[in-house]
């Protein structure tokens, strides 16, 4: 299936209609919103409003606070006032779980409503089996709009905007049951609500869909805006990877999942969700944002889809290996000059550096031909040809080697030397000002040529911060990723960053798309007024005790509300479950409740340790 709705290789932001939220516009022509959330309990009038303001000073334009109940509910008035009274006109937004009533209690307060279609109408989930009936399942959808009308019909009264906002991890037993923990349950589970609003004439809305697995989110995303057009809505769309984490994990993380949308012009609201201050999620969402952006009004990309690629369901492009490079082996990481764990290190023609045999080393290929001539060249080193030396290919013999390239090489030149040399390695490179367009194209000139070689992504930058460092690359490489068109990723940069640092980050964008695991990873909520125990301390304490666990994926959530649903891919889980209790989790399976949160860490490590003990 095309692309229809988004060009692949020229950015454009996707249309969508103009909502207003209180003092400011989401979608249309309006610019890009940031947001956070905050972290205090609502019934907290000054910490609440203390905390809103810090958000708002450091960019925010809407700031989101959880509604628990009508006195939550309620208290938005009181907290409204006071950040009114100290002269800031930002739209609150009230986020609304369970209980219905709230939300129409909230709506006469706040300037916006987040409602959770997963636990709106739907009971609480229990991940059990049930079939429906066409007619019983028709009987559910009359339920919600039952419901929802009356809320809707509130929300124009007040001017309140409404945000549908879907959760992969609160998906309701009865979705789950006819479309499957699936892309299309998911977007099924909002076009359901969307239905009602548009049968209503209520257009203030604003649609999320979030999961902790980038991969799932992208292509979530990518499904809504295509059935949205089927349907004629142009809603705008707010963007966001729950439960990132903290750190540097929370921001790689974030970037590939909100980047890979945003670099297809996709989205009109976003929020870096991380396991900290909220405070701290605006920047990172400004730098984001502001580069992605500047994409926009570049020169034209002359790029021609593939027939067989599926922007909806991509599947990794066919290639054949070399070595361990494409077919079935998980994407390499290349470095420069030094790299632990790379797979590959490029030492140009520096032999001095070619110091481990274990290792294997990428040299020019006329440092590679004067090996040759002098004895021959080690079995751990291979050449790299710049595409001003294609012909000289076949003239050196090595059983990989790889040829730099970019979109706008005569394209008779280079598919005839890689449809002769099938142990080539192409090195895709871009210095355009939408760099994604171009090695898009590229790689799509090669599929519609039949050409299988791998592909690996390289990309130069010039910067000295670690932080903005692995934002962009993140974001550079995330949607490359989320096509299946990365056999391996090759980061360089000329400036003050470490190369442990440098690979470090190859390796986080790999295990943040799902495509390479290198170490524990942490599925983490940023924490709201609803957690119910200390939740950084006990993030920190259960990363440092379990992070030689490579390849463990561990959910620490504050609360139920998307816990085990949002786990659905973890090996544990760490849920509040009462004020100061946790229950542990296998899977989405409970097996032990409403411990003591002092002692739910040890807890978890025995689980843990007795299940490897078991294997």
């Amino acid at each position: 299936m095309s692309s229809s709705v988004i060009d692949l290789f020229n950015y454009h932001r996707h249309p969508t209609t103009a909502v207003k939220v209180g003092s400011i516009g989401i979608g249309g022509e309006n610019p890009i919103r940031l947001q956070s959330m905050t972290t205090t309990s609502t019934d907290d009038t000054a910490g609440s409003v203390a905390q809103a303001e810090r958000i708002i000073k450091a960019g925010g334009e809407l700031v989101r606070l959880t509604t628990q109940g009508s006195r939550e509910a309620e208290n938005l008035k009181n907290i409204s006032a006071a950040i009114r009274a100290d002269g800031f006109s930002t739209p609150l937004v009230a986020d609304v779980h369970f209980n219905p009533h709230v939300a129409d209690v909230a709506a006469q307060y706040a300037e916006k409503v987040r409602i959770n279609p997963g636990n709106y109408v739907d009971p609480a989930r229990k991940f059990i089996k049930q079939e429906y009936t066409d007619e019983e399942y028709a009987q559910e959808l009359k339920k919600i709009e039952d419901r929802l009308v009356p809320f809707l019909n509130i929300c124009k009264e007040h001017h309140t905007a409404i945000r549908i906002g879907v959760n992969h991890g609160s998906l309701s037993d009865r979705i789950r049951n006819r479309y499957g923990d699936t892309p299309e349950g998911i977007v099924e589970s909002c076009m359901e609500f969307l239905r009602i609003c548009k049968k209503e004439r209520f257009d203030d809305v604003v649609i999320s869909i979030k999961a902790s697995n980038t991969v799932v989110m992208v292509l979530s995303v990518r499904l809504l805006i295509v059935r949205m057009e089927e349907e004629d809505m142009h809603y705008p769309i707010h963007l966001g990877v729950t439960e990132a984490g903290e750190g540097e994990d929370g921001r790689v993380k974030s970037c590939v999942g909100i980047g890979a949308l945003l670099a297809d012009g996709i989205g009109d609201t976003v929020r870096v969700s991380l396991s900290e201050d909220p405070e701290a999620e605006i920047p990172v969402a400004r730098h984001l944002v502001d580069y992605i952006g500047r994409k926009a009004g570049h020169m034209y990309v002359p790029g021609v889809e593939c027939p067989q690629f599926n922007w909806l369901k991509p599947q990794r492009r066919p290639t054949t290996a070399v070595g361990d490079i494409g077919g079935n082996h998980a994407p390499v990481v290349i470095t420069s000059n030094e790299g632990d764990k790379s797979d590959y290190i490029y030492i140009g023609g520096d032999q001095s550096k070619l110091s481990d045999t274990g290792k294997r080393y990428i040299v020019d290929y006329n440092v590679y031909a004067e090996m040759q001539e002098n004895g021959g060249a080690p079995a751990n080193v291979f050449p790299i040809f710049p595409v001003t030396a294609m012909p000289l290919v076949g003239a050196l013999k090595a059983t990989l080697k790889f040829l730099v390239l970019q979109f706008g090489t005569p394209a008779e030149e280079y598919l005839a030397c890689l449809k002769a040399h099938p142990e080539v390695v192409v090195v895709c490179v871009s210095n355009h000002q939408n760099r994604l367009g171009c090695q898009r194209a590229l790689v799509h000139e090669m599929m519609n040529a039949g050409v299988k070689n791998p592909v690996v992504f390289a990309q130069m930058y010039q910067l000295s911060d670690k932080e903005e460092f692995q934002l962009r690359a993140a974001a550079d490489r995330g949607a490359l990723m989320i096509d299946g068109l990365t056999d391996g990723i090759w980061l360089l940069n000329d400036g003050n960053i470490s190369p442990d640092e440098i690979e470090q980050t190859a390796f986080n964008i790999l295990q943040a798309a799902r495509l390479r695991v290198s170490k524990t990873e942490y599925i983490s909520c940023p924490g709201c007024g609803r957690t119910l125990y200390e939740l950084r301390s006990t993030i920190a304490r259960i990363k440092e005790a379990t992070k030689d666990m490579k390849g463990l994926k561990i959910g620490i959530m504050g609360c139920i509300v998307n816990g085990p649903g949002e786990m659905a891919d973890a090996d544990y889980g760490y849920v509040g479950a009462g004020v100061n209790r946790v229950s542990l989790y296998r899977g989405q399976v409970c097996v032990e409740k409403n411990i003591p949160q002092e002692v739910a860490v040890e807890h978890l490590l025995a689980l843990i340790k007795s299940d490897r003990e078991s294997k």
